[in-house]
């Protein structure tokens, strides 16, 4: 039990601005821009957030302890788009959008219009579409 009198140690928790390099297979690698110190993340800290990660990506990494345990990309990211059924004129029953897999493996579904090739802007908190890119 907890009494009033007791204290506890607050947590070392921190968050910070780092640039994502790569991932080796089993870690997620990043670096502080300031003193050029590199830290690993591992798929428990990523979660799904790893089809959001590009190269050279502002991330905002939480350390508990030096630690990361959490890793929140970009709002917005800049995908190209690997594989999506052909748009079909004037096919707009239903809902007007489609599934397309993009260069990071995510899917998301986009409108119609939108074709292999094509890079796209997607908001990474919501996985939704939300622009082509020119």
């Amino acid at each position: 039990t907890f009494k009033s009198t007791d204290s506890a140690e607050g947590a070392d928790v921190v968050d910070m601005n780092l640039t994502y390099l790569y991932n080796d297979g089993e870690f997620w690698h990043f670096m502080n821009n300031e003193t050029f110190e590199q830290l690993s993340a591992d798929a428990k800290a990523i979660g799904d957030n790893a089809k959001w990660l590009l190269d050279q990506a502002e991330c905002i990494v939480t350390l508990w302890n030096g630690q990361p345990i959490s890793v929140t990309p970009p709002n917005f990211v800049e995908l190209e788009i690997v594989d999506t059924d052909p748009g079909l004129k004037g096919d707009t029953a239903g809902t007007g959008g489609k599934p397309a897999t993009l260069s990071t493996g995510a899917v998301v579904k986009v409108p119609l219009f939108v074709q292999i090739g094509e890079v796209i802007k997607v908001d990474t908190r919501s996985g939704e579409y939300v622009s082509r890119v020119k």
